[in-house]
């Protein structure tokens, strides 16, 4: 057995293993847990869109715990600088030769796990300042330009309920996350519990489950999984569904989207078809996962217009109906 064949097998036991480890300091939220595994395991970047309190950045500094990962976290605000985040040129003296020469201070995205909290309460040109970080995981300062560790992956949350002082997320940047989760309250029951956690004076310790040469590997083994044309052609209507002026787009997307879901989208849904056929332990990705990820996907890609907003119709609700009577 060779050694991806072997990690594919044993990737379903592990996954649970991480949700086993993570929960002695998480409480419920299983769903948003599999979303970030998820994230992590196609190497790609996720929005988490909650109210405060529900265990965002926890979340996150406890997988980096059970990765050994490193892990930062940027509280974004508005007078926060491009440079605050990626890092900057100072000069320093040489004590030896009298000479001073530029040298560059880090910045917090040189690390593994980035916790962007609140990027949208910070100004469009900080905000762009992760575009780059994004997509091409490196920071350019003057003529030189430096890779991040690896892995690398950006988890940013947002507030949607407290819109005063902030900045909307430009859509070239809103593309860049593979997936956006929406976390909701926990159950009573749930939350009595992590009163009683978060109370007390014992604090949960989280071993490693997989480091992060292995969370590479595996990264590697996903998009190695096999998805057929068929489900491909799937993916590429069901995003093409979402765009108003496309032929054959529905009645309702005509009278309620303002823009469709771009190339990007129907990239995502299939890797995002074989990270959760992965995590499955499946041999090869089908329809039935494309509609899985479908909502993660589509759901901060597809922009509805006044109308939908005046008449109640959420873009959560336009999607549910695509992926029901969407044809390969």
């Amino acid at each position: 057995m060779t050694n991806a064949e072997e990690l594919i097998e044993t990737l379903p036991k592990r996954t649970q293993a991480l949700r086993d480890e993570l929960a002695k300091a998480i409480v419920g939220q299983g769903r948003v847990i599999d979303d970030v595994l998820l994230g992590l395991y196609c190497g790609e970047h996720v929005l988490l869109t909650g109210v405060p309190g529900l265990a965002k950045t926890l979340l996150i500094r406890s997988l980096s715990e059970t990765l050994d990962l490193g892990f930062k976290r940027i509280q974004f605000t508005p007078d926060l600088m491009p440079t605050d985040i990626t890092g900057t040129e100072i000069i320093q003296d040489d004590p030896v030769t009298g000479t001073r020469e530029l040298k560059f201070m880090h910045g917090p995205v040189f690390t593994n796990l980035l916790l962007a909290d609140e990027i949208n309460r910070t100004p469009p040109k900080t905000q762009a300042a992760m575009l780059q970080v994004m997509q091409e995981r490196e920071v350019t300062a003057g003529r030189e330009t430096m890779s991040l560790p690896k892995p690398f992956h950006v988890f940013a949350t947002q507030n949607p309920i407290e819109m005063e002082g902030t900045y909307q997320l430009p859509e070239a940047a809103t593309d860049r996350f593979m997936l956006s989760v929406q976390i909701d309250y926990p159950e009573p029951d749930e939350e009595a519990l992590m009163v009683r956690r978060t109370t007390g004076t014992e604090k949960p310790r989280l071993v490693t489950v997989i480091n992060g040469e292995e969370l590479i590997a595996v990264q590697q083994l996903v998009r190695a999984v096999p998805v057929s044309d068929e489900v491909i052609r799937f993916a590429v209507n069901l995003v093409g569904s979402t765009r108003p002026d496309a032929p054959g787009a529905s009645e309702q997307v005509k009278r309620f989207v303002r823009w469709g879901a771009g190339p990007r989208a129907s990239q995502y849904l299939i890797l995002g078809a074989k990270g959760r056929a992965a995590m499955q332990g499946k041999p090869c990705a089908d329809e039935e996962d494309v509609r899985s990820v479908a909502l993660l996907v589509l759901g901060h890609r597809v922009l509805t217009n006044f109308k939908a907003r005046a008449e109640g119709v959420t873009t959560a609700s336009i999607l549910k109906e695509l992926v029901k009577s969407s044809k390969a």
